[in-house]
């Protein structure tokens, strides 16, 4: 009887360790998707760089535009059944949303609170694939306190954030690739 009683206390004390491999097991085969998403992702870009040709060094804004308004062009092509949740999942915005979550209650959350406030947040009525990042926009930074806690990106794209999303963005295409809605606080 009393066996019994210890192998149950022992059963149930291992059980939030097993637990909590199982999440780490978890979050990193969505990590390890969101890398591959990302991934094939810049292999499409970079064809459509090829397609379209690099722009060669101006200061011409006109050229510049054009050149962004013909690779944004290529890639919606490219990538013209996209929806949203192709690249970000709701795995990996639920992934976010615990990343960001966990950056907002440690020692750096006031900082990076008043960071996003101060820095003329973007608000859109609708957020889509494929839309063009505005111009007249600001193009909100995101607080390098909270970068480091979310998964890194390959330098053709980054995170912007957009009201309470978080956008990955096509830097040299100025094109919302995926977003993640309601994961800013």
């Amino acid at each position: 009887m009393k066996l019994c009683g210890l192998v149950l206390i022992c059963a149930s004390a291992g059980a939030p360790a097993l637990f909590a491999q199982e999440k780490t097991g978890q979050t990193a085969q969505v990590l390890q998707d969101f890398d591959k998403r990302v991934s094939d992702y810049v292999k499409l870009h970079k064809t459509a760089v090829s397609e379209v040709h690099r722009l060669k060094p101006t200061n011409s804004p006109e050229e510049i535009k054009k050149y962004e308004h013909h690779l944004a062009r290529e890639i919606r092509e490219a990538r013209s059944g996209a929806v949203h949740g192709d690249v970000l999942t709701p795995a990996i915005c639920t992934e976010i949303r615990r990343l960001i979550d966990q950056t907002m209650e440690g020692p750096e959350a006031e900082r990076i609170r008043a960071s996003l406030a101060r820095g003329e947040p973007a608000h859109w009525p609708v957020l889509r694939v494929h839309q063009v990042y505005p111009d007249l926009e600001p193009l909100q930074s995101t607080p390098p306190t909270l970068l480091m806690n979310l998964p890194e990106v390959p330098k053709e794209v980054d995170y912007r954030v957009v009201g309470k999303a978080l956008v990955l963005r096509d830097v040299e295409a100025n094109l919302i690739v995926d977003f993640c809605e309601n994961v800013v606080p």
